[in-house]
């Protein structure tokens, strides 16, 4: 949701984001060389790694208006390593500062819900740089004339969401009284008109009573239907989640026909618990509330107020009549919303430091790849190892091609395909349906390093291209 120029807001609380992190930087082969040493060894040093793209929550990030107007981040590229042992460069990390409160979404999925002063999110990794070829140097392979190719980074589409952190939501209809009424209790300053939809954003205001100290939002008005996307309601009830507590502002002094601060109540009632589906652990409908019969400094409006006091505090409700206007009453509802801050916070088990919890992706065991038969003598091979290191291998160099198929055999790729019922010739795809490498398979053709040949190139592709 955003506001735009024409609203006199600039507030962005929901993006979509495009990010790339940097791709690694090549490998080196190189081979070392000075007066009365002409073969000094190999001394080609690996690449750099792909800068990572991280998001940041900044308490001087007000909202997502940034990512609005520039949604694509990239990273910058690890350099290729150099002769002499030189290790490429790693590419700087893009860090993006995001509000307290953002919530990192692919498709359904959270990926991240981002609360605390500098918690930081890896939304994009950098590829990994590739080895040189003093890395890939065996006894029998003393001097490999070939490297490995660096690893592209990461590239996703995400959902930002920001979700206000806020003590009380202060939830209602339009032309409520909500906007005002923050103003008087805070140092907020909100845009207020007396016609409906005038507020297009939530606010967010400190409030002092007493030792406390708490955060009120204006939740922008709520109509009947928000919670099935009727207007705005699903964007602004989502600023509700993080609430401890909520205040109804009911409207004393309306004039619209068939609308009172009973009928407004319930309504507004029916869309939070409507909007508990989606939420799952603490709904709204559970969370302590007030009522705060906002406009008795209209004639009208507290007769009003003393006529449906008693109906809400028969349903268990605490009831404040208040005017923003004036500051009547103002007092003892901000003491009543810290007591009920108070009391939710102390029941909050002790806090914790941010943790960041790596959960590597499992190496080894039969999970490596996979080779599932296509027809017609081909065959399809699939797996994060054979893939990373398609990309990783020079196709324009025959050895690194030798290495490659001398990693896939040790990996058990090729026995797996005689088990599935291969013959000699048949075609193997390795990667995706949409994105593969072909080979043919000769199985007759051993793997090792004795077939290789001069530097560069390996016996058993001759004439493979």
């Amino acid at each position: 949701m955003a506001a735009g120029a024409g609203s006199g807001a600039q507030f962005v609380d929901r993006v979509v984001l495009h990010v790339a992190a940097g791709n690694g930087g090549n490998g080196c082969a190189s081979i070392h060389r000075e007066k009365f040493k002409p073969l000094g060894g190999p001394d080609g040093a690996n690449g750099g790694r792909g800068g990572d793209v991280v998001l940041v929550v900044d308490s001087n990030a007000a909202s997502l208006l940034e990512y609005h107007r520039r949604p694509h981040r990239k990273a910058s590229n690890g350099r290729p390593g150099q002769g002499s042992l030189r290790t490429g460069a790693d590419g700087d990390d893009v860090i993006l500062s995001v509000p307290d409160g953002t919530v990192v979404k692919s498709g359904d999925t959270v990926l991240a819900d981002l609360v605390g002063e500098g918690t930081r999110f890896v939304i994009a990794k950098g590829g990994s740089g590739g080895l040189g070829n003093a890395a890939l140097a065996t006894a029998k392979r003393k001097a490999p004339g070939f490297a490995l190719l660096g690893e592209p980074g990461e590239e996703r589409d995400v959902v930002l969401e920001l979700k206000s952190v806020a003590d009380v939501a202060l939830v209602g209809f339009p032309s409520a009284g909500k906007s005002s009424l923050i103003a008087a209790l805070s140092a907020a300053k909100p845009k207020i008109a007396d016609y409906p939809f005038t507020t297009l954003i939530p606010n967010l205001g400190v409030v002092s009573a007493g030792d406390s100290t708490f955060t009120v939002a204006d939740v922008p008005g709520l109509i009947e239907g928000a919670s099935e996307g009727r207007g705005l309601g699903l964007d602004f009830l989502r600023h509700i989640e993080r609430s401890s507590t909520l205040a109804h502002v009911l409207d004393c002094a309306t004039m619209e026909p068939g609308r009172d601060p009973v009928s407004d109540f319930e309504v507004i009632e029916r869309e939070l618990q409507a909007y508990d589906r989606v939420l799952g652990d603490r709904p709204l409908s559970d969370r302590p509330r007030v009522v705060v019969l906002n406009k008795i400094d209209v004639p009208d409006g507290r007769d009003l107020a003393e006529m449906v006091r008693p109906e809400f505090e028969a349903r268990g409700l605490r009831v404040f009549e208040v005017s923003a206007a004036t500051h009547e009453g103002l007092r003892e509802l901000s003491f009543a919303m810290a007591a009920m801050v108070t009391e939710y916070r102390a029941s909050l088990p002790p806090a914790e430091p941010t943790r960041v919890v790596i959960r590597p992706e499992p190496v080894g065991g039969d999970t490596d790849f996979e080779v599932r038969t296509l027809g017609d003598n081909t065959y399809l091979i699939t797996g994060a190892k054979p893939v990373r290191w398609l990309r990783q291998t020079d196709f324009a160099n025959e050895e690194a091609v030798g290495y490659l198929a001398d990693r896939l055999a040790r990996l058990g790729v090729e026995d797996a395909l005689g088990q599935a019922g291969a013959s000699a010739g048949a075609t193997v795809l390795i990667g995706t349906m949409d994105d593969s490498i072909v080979f043919d398979w000769e199985p007759e053709v051993a793997a090792g390093d004795g077939t290789r040949g001069p530097r560069g190139t390996d016996r058993r592709l001759d004439g493979w291209s």
